[in-house]
Order: structure tokens, then sequence, then C-alpha cells
């Protein structure tokens, strides 16, 4: 079959590589749409601490059961799935509680010997491919897993009807997130960015109020005085440097900040205003079952605007000019899928 690889750093090939065998438990699922994920990007640039080149690259999923195991029960040929690309041990104490991104011996595509997403096609343990409803499209499919991330984020927050509400970097992810909180009752949501048709999206996703903050130093306290004073909940989605102090500053006291963005490198803390002023910092990664469910069913129920998150559709033979265009944010990409 024919596979996206990341062979070297900047370096996406289009590669024949041998199908992945089947087991009793998977399904074998031929990719119609695999989305290009923030993460993948630090992986073509050599930054991904678990995804290392040369790889089969992509997580993001849709496609048709093509192939099941001899166990397989629940999935069915012809089936139109997505996929949470995540496996835990199923044995330990985050596994039985549902938390399998807690799991020490979580496995991912991508890493190890399983193969990514962006291939011809894509084997997957049954357990975690879902049916998509009618009414969802391939594409709307393949957005399933970076929404289970927003969902997770946003769980994480706690928000609540009436609340105000930070997102900062609006690139797919914190886009998302912004629709999610909408969801959840936030009243008043602010997106930052140094990009304004990113901002522009995110008005169209939810965000009430948008900085451009490319070039400016002092945006914080201008950001609270559009608001009328601090937020209840600031996550943050871009990994730059200073961002967490930033976020302690927009939050009001006993408020509270969720990391969803991947970082590289220290971040600096300002640990009198998290003790003195009693603002917590939450950490996220990744998603639970429950959290992916949810994600179907808010795309089911037309409640997320995927149109304005996918900006680009591309043939795989064309992944290379993709991965490009994310990295460099050319011709205003956002969401761009890779079909097969």
């Amino acid at each position: 079959m024919k596979a996206v690889m990341i062979e070297s750093p900047y370096n996406v090939i289009v590669k024949e590589v041998e199908n992945a065998p089947l087991e009793d438990n998977e399904v074998r699922i031929q990719v119609k749409a695999a989305g290009i994920c923030g993460s993948d990007i630090h992986a073509y640039k050599g930054l991904h601490p678990f995804r290392v080149p040369p790889v089969i690259i992509g997580h993001e999923v849709s496609g048709e059961v093509i192939e099941v195991g001899a166990a397989v029960t629940r999935v069915k040929l012809g089936d139109k799935v997505a996929v949470e690309p995540q496996v835990g041990c199923g044995k330990c104490e985050a596994c039985l509680q549902g938390r399998i991104n807690y799991c020490d011996n979580r496995k991912a595509p991508g890493i190890g010997k399983w193969y990514g997403t962006m291939a011809e096609n894509f084997v997957a343990p049954e357990e975690v491919v879902f049916a998509l409803p009618p009414e969802l499209d391939y594409q709307q499919g393949a957005l399933v897993e970076p929404l289970a991330v927003a969902v997770h984020a946003v769980r994480r927050a706690g928000i609540e009807v009436g609340d105000k509400v930070a997102v900062l970097g609006a690139g797919p992810i914190g886009l998302l997130t912004i629709a999610v909180a909408k969801e959840a009752g936030a009243t008043t949501i602010l997106a930052t960015d140094v990009l304004d048709y990113c901002l522009d999206t995110a008005q169209t996703l939810g965000a009430t109020h948008t900085i451009n903050i490319k070039d400016k130093r002092d945006w914080v306290e201008p950001a609270k005085d559009d608001i009328g004073g601090s937020f209840d909940k600031v996550l943050i989605a871009a990994g730059v440097p200073g961002i967490v102090n930033q976020a302690l500053s927009l939050v009001k006291k006993g408020g509270r900040i969720v990391t969803i963005a991947m970082f590289h490198g220290e971040q600096s803390i300002d640990i009198m205003q998290l003790q003195g002023q009693e603002k917590e910092l939450v950490g996220c990664f990744c998603y639970t079952r429950v959290d992916t469910i949810s994600a179907v069913d808010l795309l089911a129920a037309g409640r997320i605007k995927s149109d304005a998150l996918i900006t680009h559709v591309l043939p795989y033979s064309q992944a290379a000019n993709g991965f490009r265009m994310v990295e460099q944010k050319e011709d205003h990409s956002l969401k761009v899928l890779v079909t097969f």
C-alpha cells in the first residue's frame, strides 16, 4: 500500500509499504481522510518526543471497514468509521477507570510498530473504532479525534454556563476548543493569535472577542478591560514562551488554567500568582472514550461548523505540500486533510 512518511525532518515522501498484519480483534480500514495535526508538525520538524522520523505519520482518520478479524463482533464490513487512536494495557488502574490517556503503556499510531493513519489502509483494534452516523461525511469524521481533544480540555477546565473564557492560540485545536466552550455555556470567549484569518474563524466558531497579539508586549490588561474583569478559565493552545504567565495574569483569583498545547523546553511560572491567589494550573493530555463519543455526538448534531475549520483537502500525493502549508501557515490554512 501507499503510505505518507516523514523520512527525515522537513522531508515528506509517499512510499510503498507492506500492509500491516490483522489480528483477531482488529479491523482494517480503507482510509478516506486523514488530518494533519499540530503534533504531526512537531514530528515534521523533528521535535516530537515519540514520533521520530522515519515514521508513517498521522492519527486523525476516517474510512470504510474493508476487513475484520475473526474475533470482531461489533464492527462490520462497509461501516463508515472514525478511530480513537490510542490503546492502553487494559489492566492498570488508569485503564480500569477509563483513563487510557494515563496508561504508562499507552500505544498510539506512528509510535513503535503501529503504523500512522496516512496510508491507503489502517489497522486498529475494534474497541477504538466508532461507526459514524449517516449524516457525517468522511471529512467530518476525520475531525472526531481533534474535537475529542477540545472536549477533554473543556471538561478539564470545568467550563460552566456564564463563564468568561480565554483561549490562547487559534489554530485548529484552539478553534475547536472555542466551539466546545461555547457549547458548554461560556458567554464571553476571547481568542488570541498572531494571524487575523485565524481570529476571523474564531469569531465564526463562537469567540466574542479577539486580539491579534503579534508584536504586542502588553495586551493582557487591555484584554481584561475589554471584558470588564478577569477570566474564569484560560485554555492554552499555543506552546510559546511566556504564555503560562500571561494566562496567570488573565485568570481570576481561584480560576483555572488548562494547558493543551505541546511545549518544548521550560516555561517560567509566576509562583506568587499561582499560590497567593489560589489559581489552578491543570495539565491536559489527549482524551478518554467519553470525550470521543461526545465529539461524534457534537458533529452529528451539527453543533460544530466543520466547514469553517477544514480549509484544504489534498490527495495523498500532495501530502508534502500539505505539511509545508500547515507549518508555514500558507494560503490561510487551518485543518488540512489528506485523502486516499
